[in-house]
């Protein structure tokens, strides 16, 4: 098992922390390969330095956000539709590394 840190912006990091949000998406890189059912990831909230622990219990990966906004729940992620989800993803990465890369959606309960 491993810890992995990531840091999100104050409003994912609080629907994590009220258990509205129980899938975190990523582009499928280096990083993200290293995550496996079992790990834990602390959050941080970039703008309070507030943590939070969490254990992943489901990795689901995906060609690209659209597949998997379409496939899954879109209140799993935190979001209320699917275009609202692809609105939010797109400000942080581009297709080209989306299709490069493959996503991921990191399933996770929270530990504290």
């Amino acid at each position: 098992m491993k810890i992995h840190t990531l840091k999100l912006a104050t409003e994912p990091f609080e629907a994590i922390k009220s258990g509205q949000k129980i899938i975190e998406s990523r582009l499928y890189d280096e990083k993200r390969r290293e995550i496996e059912i079992g790990d834990e990831i602390e959050f941080t909230n970039r703008d309070s330095g507030e943590k939070l622990l969490t254990e992943v219990v489901g990795l689901h990966r995906f060609k690209n956000f659209e597949t998997m906004f379409e496939r899954m729940e879109p209140v799993k992620f935190g979001g209320e539709s699917k275009e609202w989800l692809l609105n939010q993803i797109s400000e942080f990465y581009p297709k080209e590394e989306q299709e490069q890369f493959g996503v991921v959606g990191i399933e996770i309960i929270l530990k504290n």
